[in-house]
């Protein structure tokens, strides 16, 4: 299953992949943004349903703050997309800078292949 960016780089510290270095760059820009962006509610139970975060479009200093995290998979050899769409899901949360969906369908067995960094565009 794709999952965004941030998890991707979740993944590398789990695995042990991160020097100590990239540990602290990770943890670094993820408080930043845990600082600067509202908690979505599904987080408080580890995101049981498997909900996806997206960028909105106006949230573009956020996503530009992304470039440590994008070079950090860049090094450790993650491949990386970053996927747009009008309609990516079933929102379940939205704020300012960000929407919560539960994507319309779910392969079984799906294998990571591609982290991404989601950026809703809805239909002007």
């Amino acid at each position: 299953m794709p999952v965004g960016i941030f998890a991707a780089c979740h993944h590398l510290r789990r695995a042990g992949h991160l020097t100590p270095e990239d540990e602290k760059l990770f943890t670094e820009v993820d408080t930043w943004f845990i600082t600067q962006m509202p908690y979505p509610p599904f987080y408080a139970d580890g995101n049981t349903i498997r909900a996806v975060p997206w960028f909105k479009p106006n949230a573009t200093l956020l996503v530009a703050a992304l470039a440590p995290l994008e070079n950090l998979l860049f090094r450790y050899g993650v491949a990386y997309d970053t996927v747009r769409s009008p309609d990516p899901g079933t929102i379940i949360y939205e704020d300012e800078f960000q929407i919560g969906v539960l994507p319309y369908s779910r392969r079984a067995g799906e294998i990571l292949r591609n982290p991404r960094e989601y950026a809703y565009e809805p239909y002007l």
